[in-house]
């Protein structure tokens, strides 16, 4: 088995641990939080709880320190505890297989496999929570990422190794997105964390919206709305380190991770189960810490990339603490608005409510232009679209309106497209170009 040391002495680590089992009792469990005395273990450390009563062991982590007591979160169901169970110090679970042998394959958060298809092989493995790489040794971001959805190509287009949230209501079209950015990006491989979603939704990703070609490329790693929170966290680790592998491999990687809201969540859940004070809306500190964590392990390395998309659903359109803090994080964000998505206009972007930070840096002169443009004409129609509902306008009073009016259908023809089709950048382009009359 081939070990990728990653940053920080992993293969160190291993060396010092201790070669004796440690043994320990169970002292409590109240609801997602279990307590252990008489081992000595470390924050992060994995646990086996041995019961007889119960027969099938449970897996935890050691997520805190209290009065003596080890604060545990169970990788599984609580149910059949007693306490005769004793907890066992267990090698670190902190290895993950990677490489081209996962391309293709459903697994769950320990990599174990949801297809049916046999075990993962585990030839190579990589450190589960890796430093995120050298500032000043990643590439630049200096690519077009060919995503073949006109409204994102042309005017917010995004560069491999770029990192950009998908923010999105309830109803507000991110599974449609989502779907065309799977299916639609030009990259060498593609990771995909599901976390969360109910399982009826895994499948139907999986079968229909991936299809036999889409997975092939691609790795699905799945923690389900019913697993344990620590499972949930897991799934998203799991992912990014599997994209760090492949990227380590010189290859480019689109990283979809559906949704960091659900991961925050869990992270919420552990915290607060843990003793952690509620300080922002009811999440916990190390909540806004380990995000900018997970996030920065994305992105370009020293050879390939890793571009990361991540869906974030929001709870209100104002004031939504992960909403905030991710929009604040990223190099960009997509916003999708309930209203378009109610009119059948797909995908559902707010052109005005979106921004990708790299776009300048990406599009050329004649580009930037036209979207500045299409931009203004966008934002003029909704100045008056209330004028345009009450039959109030008159043309000749704004120049601009006039323009925007008249460009109106082609702007909203280019902006909608069908699921099912791709269309190339340069073509995009050459569409946007010709929306700007003045171009």
């Amino acid at each position: 088995m081939k070990l990728i040391d990653a940053p920080g002495g992993l293969l160190s680590a291993l060396a010092q641990a201790p070669l004796t089992e440690q043994r320990g009792r169970l002292v409590g469990a109240v609801g997602t939080t279990i307590r252990a005395r008489g081992l000595r273990g470390r924050i992060g450390d994995t646990v086996e709880i041995v019961d007889a009563e119960r027969g099938t062991p449970l897996m935890a982590e050691i997520v805190g320190l209290a009065d003596g007591e080890l604060l545990l979160t169970p990788l599984g169901e609580l149910r059949g505890l007693s306490p005769t169970a004793e907890v066992v110090l267990r090698p670190s679970n902190s290895l993950v297989p990677i490489g081209p042998a996962l391309l293709g394959r459903v697994v769950d958060a320990h990599c174990r496999p949801l297809d049916g298809r046999g075990a993962i092989a585990r030839d190579q493995v990589r450190a589960l929570d890796a430093r995120a790489p050298d500032p000043m040794t990643r590439a630049p971001v200096d690519q077009v990422l060919e995503t073949g959805v006109r409204a994102i190509d042309g005017l917010l287009t995004l560069g491999r190794g770029q990192r950009v949230g998908v923010f999105a209501g309830a109803g507000g079209g991110k599974s449609t997105l989502l779907a065309m950015l799977a299916r639609q990006t030009r990259a060498d491989a593609i990771v995909i964390a599901l976390i969360g979603e109910r399982g009826r939704e895994v499948r139907e990703f999986v079968e229909e919206v991936l299809g036999p070609e889409g997975l092939a490329r691609s790795t699905i790693v799945v923690a389900t709305s019913d697993r344990p929170a620590m499972e949930r966290v897991r799934a998203a680790q799991v992912a990014t380190a599997i994209a760090e592998g492949l990227r380590d491999q010189g290859r480019h990687v689109l990283l979809l991770m559906d949704s960091v809201t659900r991961y925050a969540r869990a992270l919420r859940e552990i915290g607060l189960a843990a003793g952690e004070p509620a300080v922002r809306r009811g999440f916990p500190p190390s909540v806004f810490a380990e995000l900018p964590r997970l996030f920065e392990r994305a992105g370009n390395g020293v050879v390939g990339g890793i571009t990361g998309i991540y869906t974030v659903l929001l709870e209100e359109e104002d004031g939504d603490p992960i909403g905030e803090e991710v929009r604040s994080l990223l190099d960009g964000h997509i916003h999708l608005s309930r209203a378009l998505g109610a009119r059948g206009h797909y995908p559902a972007v707010d052109i005005g409510g979106s921004l990708s930070r790299l776009f300048p840096t990406l599009a050329s002169a004649t580009q930037a232009q036209a979207a500045r443009r299409v931009r203004a004409m966008l934002a003029k129609l909704a100045d008056i679209e209330l004028l345009l509902q009450l039959g109030e306008y008159r043309a000749g009073q704004d120049r601009l309106a006039d323009v925007a009016i008249a460009q109106r259908e082609a702007i909203d023809s280019f902006l909608r497209q069908d699921a099912g089709t791709a269309t190339p950048y340069s073509t995009t382009v050459a569409m946007l170009r010709g929306l700007d009359p003045d171009g």
